[in-house]
Order: structure tokens, then sequence, then C-alpha cells
């Protein structure tokens, strides 16, 4: 039996454990932190998850989709919370379709818990990963607790150990490696909204909430158990900016002035505030993720997103679905299994970046646009008449399989089609007269 190594007890990481011992592998996962099956879940350094159908597809694969299920509350809206309190609901698909929201620290949990049905994983936990030697497939570890060095051989090295990952430090050093970082200007910080005192939601649960407000956001994902994960994504320095609230007066101040609908909810927003930390934002962008046949970069390690489409953890759950469905095409032969599964991948996970970036473009400034808003009503109902002919960019991303690399190709086209329909004369009155359909048509073919 392969002895298989995966570095980091993430998400992404867990998933794949359990789809290579169900291959029948020997799994052995190293993390950095302690056992988080072990911990008390505490906010402070997460965003609330988006699981979509890429993400379902891969829990489908694995046998556990049904688990999860119990921990996700569907969101079938967005809903949008102006300066003056108007809530405006945008449904995110044609067909009443849903996104889920899940924690992150609780998903983690429950696939941990889920990969503790297979006696072929095994997990070390408290284990910084130092170093790789590729020729050896031998991994370096930290023991944290003793403060020993630790060497584990494995036949393959899986690493999903984020977008800091070690692996991929040291294939950047030893191979003809290209990799490429950015952080954007603005960061997060977690904040909540808590339950009422029956423990009932005090906004819609099965929404995403959002504040828009130009240059920056706010976003509200439910919890099970009441509450709600509020994100502040701000930029780090300017006028209006993280740098520049450092009193608790000038937070309450700008929060009264910028979300005023949501601090009547946040009793404890101002110790939020300061308690939590601010977290940048990251893109990593690499290729090859694979060295020969023996190690390979999945999730984060690979490709580090913005949170602003909701594809992180969907897009690296995806990772496990392809590798799992070429392993299954190769009948297990690892011969060039690996390169061809990053010659595959690096091109839609290039293309997801690209659509994250433009969609924080379009929660925080364009969402609230009514130019922006009739073409989302235009998109819908042609869809709705003609879907053989036009899915929606959002809906080929969030609501199907098709490779990220070709949704982000169809969208420009779309947008581009859009572009003439909206330069018609009049068409905020006009835009649901036959017309404009027969005119799409036209356009399209």
């Amino acid at each position: 039996m392969k002895k298989i190594a995966v570095v980091g007890a993430g998400l992404v990481g867990s998933l794949q454990a359990i789809l290579l011992a169900q291959k029948g592998y020997q799994v052995s996962v190293f993390e950095r932190r302690p056992d988080l099956r072990k911990a008390a879940l505490v906010g402070g350094k997460s965003i609330n998850l988006a699981l979509s159908d890429r993400g379902w597809k891969a829990l489908e694969i694995a046998g556990i989709a049904e688990d999860i299920r119990k921990i996700a509350i569907p969101m079938y809206n967005r809903c949008m919370h102006a300066l003056d309190g108007t809530l405006t609901y945008q449904p995110y698909g044609v067909n009443n379709e849903a996104i889920y929201s899940v924690s992150r620290g609780g998903l983690n949990q429950k696939l941990m818990n889920l990969a503790d049905n297979y006696p072929n994983i095994e997990y070390f936990f408290d284990r910084k990963c130092l170093d790789v030697n590729l020729k050896t497939n031998t991994l370096s570890f930290q023991n944290e607790k003793t403060n020993q060095v630790e060497q584990f051989e494995s036949d393959k090295i899986f690493a999903t150990d984020g977008a800091y990952s070690a692996v991929r430090m040291r294939m950047q050093k030893s191979m003809t490696f290209d990799y490429s970082q950015k952080y954007l200007d603005h960061g997060y910080k977690e904040l909540v909204i808590p339950a009422n005192e029956d423990g009932s939601h005090k906004l819609d649960k099965n929404c995403l909430h959002i504040w828009p407000r130009g240059e920056f956001m706010m976003i509200a994902l439910a919890n099970l158990d009441g509450s709600f994960t509020c994100t502040l994504f701000f930029p780090m320095e300017g006028e209006t900016s993280f740098a520049t609230l450092e009193t608790r007066e000038q937070v309450a101040a700008f929060f009264d002035k910028t979300f005023p609908d949501a601090v009547e909810m946040m009793p404890t927003l101002l110790d939020d505030y300061f308690a939590n930390p601010t977290s940048s934002l990251i893109m990593v962008r690499c290729e090859p993720w694979n060295y020969k046949d023996n190690i390979v970069l999945l999730g984060d390690a690979a490709h580090a997103i913005v949170p602003f489409y909701g594809q992180g953890m969907n897009c690296g759950f995806e990772d496990c679905t392809v590798f799992n469905e070429m392993y299954d095409e190769s009948k297990g032969d690892w011969t060039g299994l690996l390169s061809r599964f990053s010659d595959q991948r690096v091109p839609d996970a290039n293309a997801i970046l690209d659509l994250a970036l433009d969609n924080y473009v379009e929660m925080r400034d364009k969402t609230a646009d009514p130019e922006f808003l009739l073409q989302k009503k235009i998109e819908g109902k042609f869809s709705r008449l003609h879907p053989d002919k036009w899915t929606p960019l959002y809906s080929q991303v969030t609501f199907s399989n098709t490779r990220y690399s070709d949704a982000l190709r169809n969208g420009r086209k779309q947008d581009a089609l859009m572009q003439q329909i909206l330069k018609i004369e009049n068409i905020h009155e006009r835009w649901d007269e036959p017309f404009v359909m027969e005119k799409m048509l036209e356009l399209i073919s």
C-alpha cells in the first residue's frame, strides 16, 4: 500500500485525505495547529463560507454531502442594505438555486471527524513543516510540543498547507517554477450580529446580506446558532481606512454614519472591532503545481483567491474532484498524472482569480447601480426565455461545473453584448418590450 502524506489539515487537506483513504492508501495528515476537533470554535479571523455546486460535487463524490447539509444554511438571495435602510433583494440563480452559509471552523471539524471513520488516515498535529527533500520525498517537521525535528518519508505528497505553503516554497527554490503573489489594498475584519434572546436570527437567514458603500462594504452570513458572522472589507490605508479608525469613538461614529441599520443589531461592535485582528487578502498564482510524479499542490497552496466570488473553498474542493476523476481515468496509474492535473487546473485557477477580483468591484460598487441592476434584469429575463442560449456568468461559476476558464470567456462575450443592449435609447423604460429580446437573439446569432 502506497504511503501518502497530506501537508495541511484544513478543508481541502481533510477532504483529499478522505478521498485517498477511500482508494486504499495509507494517509498521514500533518497540521501545524493543535487538534481542531478538541478546540472550542471562536471567531476573530474567519470569513463564513458560501458552499455551492462545485463544492457539493466533491462532497457527493466523497459520500459525505448529507453530513455537511446538516451544518449549512441555504441563501437564495443577496439582500442589499442601502444607507437609508432600504432593502433590495437579488436572487442568486434563475431557478431558485441557493448558495450555503457554513462556518469554516465548523466545516473543518466535521471533515476531520468524518475522516476518523477511516483507520488508514492518521493525523499528526502541532507539526510545523520546515522543509521537503524533493529527491527523497522526505518531509521535515518541527514538533511544536517537544521541539524535536521529525522526518517522514512518503511515496506521494499532497501540499494543502495554504497561501504561505512551505512545500511550495521549496518547489520555488528547487525547480523551474513561476510564482506571483499580490496583496489587495483592502483587508478584512470579522464582526458579529448576535442572535435574538430566543435564539432566532435578527435578519433573514436565507440571504447573504451586503452593505455596499462604494470603496468598501460589509457582509453578513447566518450561523446555526442564530448569529451572523459579519465581515468588513475595508481599505488598509488612506483617509477612511483601518489605519485611521484608531479609537472607540472614531469607530462608533463611522459605523453610526455608514451602517446605521446594522449598528443597532451589533451590541458588541466596539469590543469585537478591537479584539479581532485586521487580516490581509492575498492572491497567489503559480505553475506548475507538481514536482514530477511525487508532489502536488492543491487549494490555497496552488491558488489563493480573494473571497469575493465565494469560490476559494469551492475551487479547492474542485481540485479534489478533478484529481479524483483523472485518477479514475488513469485506473490508478500515477505516471504523468500530476503533470496532466496541473496542466488542466492552472488556467481554471487563474480564471477564478480574475473573476473574484471583478466580483469585488461588482459587490461594493455596482450592486446599487441602476444600470447594473437593469442589466441583470434583462439577462435574467432572456435566460428564462432562452436557457439554451444564455446562462448568466454567476450561474456558470456558482451553479454549474463549467470550467472557470470557459465561464470567464463566456462572461466577457456576454458583457460585450449587454453593453450594446444598454445603449438602446430609453432602455430603462423599454427594457421589458419584446424587441429587446429579439435584439439579443439577433446579436447572439
